[in-house]
């Protein structure tokens, strides 16, 4: 069955369609007062699995942070289907990667088990929608909210627990994120 975006919304989450149209717009509104265009529209719904270990396939490479922005705007802002392999080629080059390359790896089983560990973990957090902040793996601030919520939270999260206490030794972060020990 082919869904729109309200559609799948409001099945995943038990809502009505008018308050799933509602939550998107909202998202659109803010996302346009940051200057990003959000057309859930014309969105094409489609199995994300290879675009995200394409992000895999480019995080080794260096191009992690490039490639997750380009993914996310050929799919909220150009309504590219970003489940297509070509698509991935092409949104691969456009940040530096190499076509044939990508092509070869995505028609493997490359970085599957790169995924499948962080929907695990992601899981293991309970962890259920995206956007999703974890904070020293003992905070979370879930959904798209506006920088007040944010500021607040983080204001609230030091007050409770200095975010650089013994717990986050052995943290390491780089170009590519941070790269939390496992315990």
């Amino acid at each position: 069955m082919n869904y729109n975006i309200y559609e799948k919304l409001a099945q995943k989450y038990g809502m009505s369609l008018e308050q799933a149209k509602t939550n998107c717009r909202n998202m659109e509104q803010m996302a346009q007062e940051a200057g990003v265009d959000f057309r859930f529209d014309t969105q094409i719904l489609t199995n994300t699995f290879d675009a995200h270990r394409l992000v895999m396939f480019a995080k080794s490479k260096g191009y992690m942070h490039e490639m997750t922005e380009r993914i996310l705007r050929a799919y909220y802002s150009e309504s590219r289907h970003i489940g297509d392999h070509d698509t991935l080629a092409a949104l691969a080059e456009d940040v530096g990667l190499d076509y044939t390359e990508v092509k070869s790896m995505l028609a493997s089983n490359d970085m599957a088990d790169a995924v499948r560990a962080d929907e695990q973990e992601a899981e293991q957090l309970n962890i259920r929608s995206i956007p999703f902040f974890l904070i020293n793996r003992k905070y979370a601030i879930s959904g798209a909210q506006p920088t007040e919520v944010f500021v607040q939270s983080l204001q609230q999260i030091i007050e409770q627990d200095d975010p650089f206490t013994a717990e986050s030794k052995g943290t390491t972060c780089d170009d590519n994120g941070c790269e939390i020990p496992k315990e």
